[in-house]
């Protein structure tokens, strides 16, 4: 009875390993909602590069609303741009999320004048999607965390409330970027809202805007011993999107 019992469990494994080798399991759906993006984005004063990569997850059963994440790699190019003073206990005299909500005091607000600038930077990214009617994304997406670099630049300082207005400062791209909340922000930082249009199962074409902080860090601590700096600029954007897995 043994011996039976032992032969119809092994006759019972080989039919189960047959119909799994017949029927093999679906390999991982993490290489599906993969997108490759390449966009260009510009304004009065600079133009800005981006080549991202992202990876979404379908939240409702519709899979019409994903989340996601990524890595964007974004290099600024900007002309005769205005760096003002950065840090939010200086500009808000606050620091948390209520910054979002606090006047700004001017009286704290100094700027550099850079002549050039290019700053490259690497970051992990935050992404949201939703999809009307399979061929059209809305979207939203934002750096988080990453690093910044570029060359060191000479700017004009303007400050009136100091007697180093209008002396050269050298600066570079301060080298650690950090998402928090408004001007706790801190280093280069993109963001972007955008609609997307599949042209087919691969390739899309998107178009949006998109909100880039720039920052450097000058050699010298200047007036109230600050030495971070802060471009903000809203930029007309357009991209292509290649999905290979589709």
């Amino acid at each position: 009875m043994k011996g039976k019992f032992l032969i119809l469990i092994a006759l019972i494994f080989t039919i189960s390993n047959l119909r799994a080798q017949e029927n093999p399991p679906k390999t991982s759906n993490f290489k599906y909602n993969n997108n490759f993006d390449l966009s260009f984005s510009g304004g009065s004063s600079q133009l800005a590069s981006t080549l991202s990569w992202v990876h979404l997850y379908p939240v409702n059963k519709k899979k019409s609303f994903k989340i996601g994440f990524g890595t964007r790699f974004t290099s600024q190019f900007g002309k005769n741009g205005y760096y003002e003073t950065a840090p939010a206990k200086l500009t808000s005299k606050e620091t948390g999320p209520q910054v979002l909500f606090t006047e700004i005091f001017k009286e704290n607000i100094d700027s550099i004048k850079f002549a050039s600038t290019q700053v490259n930077s690497l970051n992990l990214s935050i992404n949201i999607q939703y999809t009307l009617k399979d061929k059209i994304d809305i979207g939203f997406n934002i750096d988080a965390i990453g690093f910044s670099f570029g060359k060191k630049v000479k700017g004009e300082y303007i400050a009136y409330q100091s007697s180093a207005n209008n002396t050269i400062q050298s600066a570079k791209p301060t080298p650690f970027n950090l998402l928090l909340v408004s001007d706790n922000d801190l280093g280069s930082l993109n963001s972007e809202i955008f609609i997307r249009y599949w042209l087919n199962p691969k390739w899309a074409i998107r178009a949006g805007a998109s909100f880039l902080f720039t920052e450097y860090t000058t050699d010298n601590k200047l007036r109230l011993e600050n030495d971070r700096w802060r471009n903000k600029a809203l930029l007309g954007m357009i991209g292509v999107t290649y999905s290979p897995f589709k």
